[in-house]
This record gives C-alpha cells, sequence and structure tokens, in this order.
C-alpha cells in the first residue's frame, strides 16, 4: 500500500489518504476511499450533530 492523493468533492482540494489511514479503513470493513477531505469531513459531521441536536 502507498499513500494516495486525493480530491475532496466538496471543496476540491486535495489530501492525503495515507497507509496508516487506509490500514485502519480496512480493518472497520470500509470499502471505499474517502472522498472528502478530514475538515468537509468534520464539518458534516458537526452539522449533523447539530441538526439532530434541535
Amino acid at each position: 500500500m502507498a499513500d494516495k492523493t486525493i480530491v475532496c468533492k466538496d471543496c476540491g482540494k486535495e489530501f492525503v489518504f495515507t497507509e496508516g489511514e487506509q490500514a485502519f479503513y480496512k480493518e472497520k470493513g470500509f470499502e471505499n476511499d474517502p472522498v472528502r477531505c478530514p475538515d468537509c469531513r468534520r464539518s458534516r459531521k458537526a452539522n449533523r450533530n447539530n441538526f439532530h441536536r434541535e
């Protein structure tokens, strides 16, 4: 496995999907690579959590 550079589908920035992250995804049974950078993932998660609290 090698690090992968992926373009975020929300903001268009490139981010690195490291070997360690790939191993973690595989261990958790995730079959797809992430499509959003860590910042966009955090933002979406925060928005989801705020939405459900109202």
